[in-house]
């Protein structure tokens, strides 16, 4: 059981999930004991710090979970906890790995709204850019500053874009439950670019 120095126990953990961690919420903690959000809860298990960006998940991964936490409905949101476990440890190599997220998520939009010609320009965007990195070398600061711009950039435009549109449909916990269960399967235990993910369409 996680438990912070000082304060109180944490709540019954919802079934299948990890236990002993903070009860689960929408949105930003400040503090544990006021629950906590799905990245909340992995940080903790993962290094035993609160915070909703920890060193463990992917940041595109990361950025994903946060919004699929804040918009679906408290019990969809309990039935996604135990994902906490797998998200603590969920930073796969490989530079063509958040290209393919991002296209994976965009795919998904656009299964919702077809005719939206962005959405197609976006993924065909994140195939290119994930097809030049596929095999490309990790390379030096040069390399990664480059990376964390575009993600920063356009690579969070396109995600918040393409989840602006799945939080928007009719069956939005449902299609965020899924996705987020198929995002993070696919980047469980691995130390490069998953192949499931390789086999996703950014572009149709």
């Amino acid at each position: 059981m996680i438990a912070l120095p000082g304060h109180r126990a944490p709540v019954e953990s919802p079934a299948g999930g990890p236990s002993g961690l903070p009860a689960p919420g929408r949105f930003a903690h400040l503090h544990p004991d006021d629950g906590a959000c799905l990245m909340e809860a992995a940080a903790l298990l993962g290094t035993g710090r609160f915070t909703d960006s920890p060193a463990g998940t992917h940041p595109a991964l990361a950025a994903l979970a946060r919004v699929v936490n804040d918009n679906v409905a408290d019990d969809t949101r309990h039935a996604l906890w135990p994902l906490a476990t797998d998200l603590a440890d969920a930073r796969p190599a490989g530079r063509s790995y958040a290209p393919l997220l991002v296209g994976t998520v965009v795919d998904a939009a656009r299964r919702v709204c077809p005719a939206s010609r962005r959405l197609a320009r976006n993924g065909r965007a994140c195939r290119l850019r994930a097809d030049r990195l596929a095999d490309a070398p990790a390379g030096g600061p040069a390399v990664r500053t480059a990376d964390l711009l575009w993600w920063r950039g356009p690579g969070r435009r396109r995600l918040e874009q393409a989840l602006g549109v799945l939080c928007a449909a009719p069956e939005a916990d449902r299609l965020l439950s899924l996705l987020l269960r198929q995002v993070v399967t696919q980047a469980k235990g691995t130390t490069g670019v998953p192949a499931a993910c390789r086999e996703v369409q950014c572009n149709r």
